[in-house]
């Protein structure tokens, strides 16, 4: 746990430490006042956040540590040109750990390969969102008990919903686990998280367009936005904007005990008078978001201070040509080689996942 890029870098039993930690948090906060004393987080967010870059903030008060960044792009070196792989040596020097959000994907990577102290991805681009996981998973742990054995529907934004990604990648390790995956054809699950995540493993799963028709057999529905910013044409994004809308009269056919799980921050895919009922828990799982990431930066920085060494070149990897997605931080990092390791017979970029 030298930084935290991805959520599949935490075996299991850390995930159920981290939450252990948490939940500790929560019942005794008192004993967590000075434990990070003297120590600074930098929040570098080069693009809007509301609820992730607040709760890095308030965690990091909350331990007895200081906060410095900035909360987008326009107001960093970035906006001159610096590289993310310079901005990362550079704050590392002002800082003990960094949390940083990009829209490229796999500027996490290239952060944590330049930085001296650990990183971690608080989103990069269309690919990963780590402690959101992480915050689904304190919340589903608190509100369900356990993992095993549940019915998990994902609605809206399956292609570039980096949430979503996360999410199945982390629950794919329970047994019993099940995935109904809900959205128009155009944002359809990528095919790399059905393969790497739930074929591999022999996961049952099925696709729909009818969030109806799924929400009798559902334990957790996970909804989320349409984003307007990961569209290119304004066009799409308009037609598709407004896919599905959760509302009272869809609940009727769900569990008494289903939990309604949002990232936020919501447009109006769920209507606001789903906000009273019980088994909305996307408020609560918010203020998760807090805790977990307490637990993670004491994680952190404990291991940094038992080893110091910075990150190296991820292993197995090899030199190729230029990477084909537009979106990677490849295309637009000054002096980053494109690498790529082997997976499964595929050769797949290290910054983005996509497939050569």
């Amino acid at each position: 746990m030298r930084h935290l890029l991805d959520v599949m870098e935490l075996t299991p039993a850390e995930i159920d430490g981290l939450i252990a930690t948490a939940k500790d948090i929560i019942a005794r906060p008192e004993e967590y006042r000075e434990k990070c004393r003297y120590k600074k987080l930098a929040t570098l967010f080069f693009e809007p956040s509301t609820r992730t870059r607040l709760s890095f903030e308030a965690a990091m008060l909350e331990l007895g540590g200081s906060v410095l960044g900035f909360s987008e792009a326009s107001s960093s070196s970035a906006s001159k040109g610096e590289s993310v792989g310079d901005t990362a040596r550079i704050v590392s020097g002002y800082a003990d750990i960094i949390a940083m959000r990009h829209p490229r994907d796999g500027a996490a990577l290239a952060a944590a390969l330049k930085s001296d102290v650990p990183v971690i991805n608080a989103g990069d681009g269309g690919h990963h969102h780590p402690t959101q996981t992480l915050t689904d998973l304190l919340t589903i742990s608190r509100e369900k008990g356990g993992f095993e054995g549940l019915t998990v529907g994902l609605c809206g934004d399956l292609k570039y919903g980096r949430t979503v990604h996360s999410l199945i990648a982390a629950m794919s390790r329970y047994a019993g686990v099940k995935f109904i995956l809900i959205s128009p054809e155009e944002l359809r699950l990528p095919g790399y998280v059905t393969a790497d995540y739930i074929e591999v493993q022999g996961i049952p799963w099925e696709e729909t367009t009818s969030l109806e028709e799924a929400m009798p057999r559902l334990d957790i529905l996970y909804m989320t936005r349409i984003q307007r910013e990961r569209f290119a044409s304004p066009e799409e994004y308009e037609r598709l904007k407004d896919s599905y809308v959760l509302d009272p009269a869809k609940l009727t056919a769900a569990k008494d005990d289903m939990i309604i799980l949002h990232p936020l921050p919501r447009v109006n895919e769920i209507a606001v008078e789903v906000d009273e009922d019980p088994r909305a828990a996307y408020f609560r799982q918010a203020r998760n978001g807090k805790y977990i990431r307490m637990a993670l930066i004491l994680k952190l920085l404990e291991e940094a201070e038992r080893d110091p060494a910075k990150m190296p070149v991820p292993q197995e990897v090899e030199e190729g040509a230029e990477c084909p997605n537009a979106r990677c931080i490849t295309a637009t990092e000054q002096g980053l080689r494109p690498l790529y390791r082997t997976v499964g017979g595929k050769r797949r970029c290290i910054f983005c996942d996509t497939e050569i």
